[in-house]
């Protein structure tokens, strides 16, 4: 596994049981093409707690979550997590294989990220809401 780019500081995150096996399946087709985004999607999926779908992870950002977050002093933006056959960038809707969609799994509101964009820039993204 290469070394994480997401920063060493990371917050506790919630993955729902019934998305974990695909999720770690999807990582792992990732890595075994070379994209470096599986290697980050394992690296959260290896450090989240694990819980059935309950209240808690209805308050965390899920696949098929719709959430808002701000980076910086950007104005807020809302995105729904989605599986990479669903995403569509003109809808909102962002893939769990982007490094924005593997920083956001499993964060909740209020809770705050590093994460490197695809042309090596650091960012750091807070979440302002979580939704279904």
């Amino acid at each position: 596994m290469t070394k994480s780019t997401l920063t060493s500081n990371k917050p506790v995150i919630l993955v729902r049981q019934a998305d974990y096996g695909r999720l770690t399946a999807l990582a792992q087709a990732s890595m075994d093409k070379d994209m470096a985004v599986g290697d980050e999607l394992m690296a959260e999926l290896e450090r989240a707690t694990v819980v059935v779908d309950d209240a808690a992870a209805q308050r965390t950002i899920q696949m098929g979550s719709t959430a808002t977050y701000r980076t910086g002093t950007s104005e807020p933006r809302n995105v729904t997590l989605v599986y990479p056959g669903e995403a569509n960038i003109e809808e909102n809707r962002i893939s769990i294989l982007t490094p924005i969609g593997v920083a956001l799994l499993g964060l909740s509101k209020a809770q705050s990220i590093s994460w490197v964009a695809r042309d090596g820039t650091t960012h750091t993204l807070k979440v302002v809401s979580v939704g279904k």
